[in-house]
């Protein structure tokens, strides 16, 4: 009997593991002063470098060496044709296997997702989300998301009206950096 209650257990203290906040010591510090650096440098200091940290996390887990199945390469994912498109506008990124030029890359990528955000009714609460969002399934496919939710509501005002119209797995993901945050959506 007491054997089948430590094995409900588990799974509960496993799952618990998943979504250590952001700043518990479980998470390395290794790269915190390139997120730190290049959230400066392409949000501006109000920025919490720290949303582009759970970011990775939500990517490879901070593993550096992360490679996808898909050819994503790295702490923030980046895929080649992805990186090719951030060469052409910012062409001192350097190289997409290293950890620095990963993460300057990513956060340069997210800025030019966030400023897409902006030409919207999105407010700026929500365009991290909304930014996140199209990191992961791709613009197009977010603001096709966006459209759906706005001809059937009339308007929108946060991802959570949005999100059903996105695939699960980016709905996951915007979930997981947002826990990792400890914002409380």
């Amino acid at each position: 009997m007491v054997r089948a209650w430590l094995l409900l257990l588990v799974p509960a203290v496993v799952f618990a593991g998943a979504h250590k906040h952001v700043k518990h010591k479980h998470w390395t510090n290794e790269f915190d002063h390139h997120f730190r650096k290049y959230s400066k440098r392409y949000f501006g200091p109000q920025k919490d470098w720290r949303w582009f940290k759970a970011q990775a996390i939500a990517e490879s887990s901070l593993n550096p060496k992360a490679r996808s199945k898909v050819g994503a390469i790295g702490l923030m994912q980046i895929m080649p044709s992805t990186m090719a498109e951030i060469n052409r506008k910012n062409p001192k990124i350097l190289l997409n296997e290293d950890p620095k030029w990963n993460i300057a890359a990513g956060i340069y990528y997210d800025r030019q997702l966030y400023k897409k955000w902006q030409q919207t009714q999105v407010p700026v609460a929500e365009r991290m989300d909304f930014s996140f969002a199209s990191y992961n399934a791709g613009h197009r496919r977010t603001r096709k998301a966006y459209n759906k939710a706005e001809a059937k509501l009339g308007s929108v005002s946060d991802w959570d009206q949005v999100a059903p119209y996105t695939p699960k797995a980016t709905r996951a993901y915007v979930s997981r950096i947002n826990k990792l945050m400890d914002t409380g959506k």
